[in-house]
């Protein structure tokens, strides 16, 4: 099931001079759009000058002469910067239009990155304004990262004249993205648009695979939906009594009474030496449900795994959970040392821990501390307004929040690829 709707899903095609393996960000960001797409269900295909194969099925077409480093666009270039139309520019426009026209054919939706507005190859761009004349041209997306004449790097290379107005004259039937709100003033004073007529969609990042997650540690964020979280806590520890785990329940109730949507992990399977442990868990089932938190306080030895089977939690997936986590908690009432303050320390997590001479010994000042007997509302409230004072945590959060390739998508790209594949067209 795709999160699009179920009628037939437009044919996309993306457009960009160059495509991975060439390094670039203009490049990252294509290949992103068009796995997410592919993954989502639509036919997408890429149009490109260099570049090579993208999974997920994603179809790769090249035209060379898209590519802004081709031996016959290069002179062409060189020329035109320097003021000067070359008599090859109009027989160099007329081959990249001979190959965009079939290339183009039964497409929906025809996303161009940076072309129409960045001068590295202006017969691609002059190629683009006449097709659409013509009424060539599918409906069409104008992806602006960069913008040559608002660069004071590029304005020398820029003269009076076509093509180089070309560049800040909106292409017919075309709608314009911006990647920030500086982008979209810049563009709609350059082409002379109202500012609604840009839309910004900014970049974004894929956070499993930036922090290298393990495929336990992506199905665990992904099941557990912890990336939507506001506050993720961390409690590493087996299920014994000295853990006092029933506090943290306690805890993140009083968390839920004042509305945050938070998870916490309560990772350790049960204490392999006491066989009263068994009831233990189930007390603090029964604390939990008592609580009405059951779906904030997860049991990892509860989890049925990816397989279907019990979830062991590796020490791979571990490090995982600490990456994924805002802070550790940790309720004890006896510790012999406290291993979990090492690994917080090295991920940077805030601890949240009993006073305890052991723990004490390793955080010293870096911890913040709490006894048992304090109540679990004041420990929640020291948790938040000591997170809501970290600008990293508030950052993080907002990233995770607005800037991750599954929101944008959802939420902006997908939108905006079906009320353009609706439009009239051009």
């Amino acid at each position: 099931m795709t999160m699009a709707s179920a009628a037939r899903l437009p044919r996309v095609l993306l457009m960009h001079y160059t495509t991975p393996p060439v390094v670039g960000g203009v490049e990252t960001v294509l290949a992103r759009h068009a796995q997410f797409l592919a993954r989502q269900g639509f036919s997408v295909r890429v149009l490109t000058g260099r570049g090579g194969a993208l999974d997920d099925g994603v179809h790769v077409q090249r035209l060379p002469l898209l590519d802004s480093g081709h031996p016959d666009v290069l002179p062409v270039t060189r020329d035109l910067e320097n003021g000067t139309v070359p008599p090859a520019f109009a027989s160099l426009t007329a081959r990249i239009r001979a190959g965009l026209e079939p290339a183009l054919a039964g497409v929906d939706v025809c996303v161009v990155h940076n072309a129409l507005v960045l001068h590295k190859n202006l017969a691609l761009t002059a190629a683009l304004h006449e097709m659409a004349a013509r009424g060539h041209l599918p409906r069409l997306v104008a992806w602006c990262h960069d913008l040559a004449w608002t660069n004071p790097q590029y304005l020398p290379h820029l003269h009076p004249g076509t093509p180089w107005t070309l560049l800040r004259t909106p292409i017919g039937g075309g709608r314009y993205v911006a990647v920030s709100r500086d982008r979209q003033r810049a563009l709609s004073a350059a082409l002379r648009l109202p500012r609604t007529a840009v839309k910004v969609i900014p970049n974004g990042i894929d956070p499993a695979t930036f922090l290298r997650l393990t495929e336990d540690g992506r199905w665990l964020a992904d099941t557990l939906r912890l990336w939507e979280q506001q506050v993720v806590l961390l409690l590493p520890a087996r299920i014994t009594r000295r853990k006092q785990i029933e506090y943290a329940l306690a805890v993140v109730a009083a968390m839920v009474r004042r509305e945050l949507s938070v998870r916490l992990l309560v990772t350790g399977p049960l204490g392999p030496h006491n066989p009263r442990n068994r009831e233990y868990l189930k007390e603090l089932r029964a604390v939990r449900r008592r609580l009405r938190v059951d779906e904030q306080v997860v049991f990892c030895a509860d989890l049925a795994g990816p397989g279907g089977q019990g979830l062991a939690i590796s020490d791979s997936a571990m490090a995982d959970l600490y990456l994924l986590a805002d802070a550790l908690l940790l309720p004890s009432r006896d510790e012999g040392f406290g291993l979990p303050l090492l690994e917080a320390g090295l991920t940077r997590l805030p601890a949240f821990t009993t006073d305890l001479a052991p723990l004490r010994a390793i955080g010293d000042d870096a911890i913040h501390t709490f006894t048992l007997e304090e109540p679990p509302d004041l420990v929640a409230a020291k948790i938040i307004n000591t997170l809501m004072e970290e600008h990293s945590y508030r950052l993080r959060r907002r990233v995770l929040a607005a800037y991750t390739w599954e929101v944008l998508m959802r939420e902006r790209v997908v939108p905006l690829l079906t009320r353009t594949a609706a439009d009239p067209r051009p």
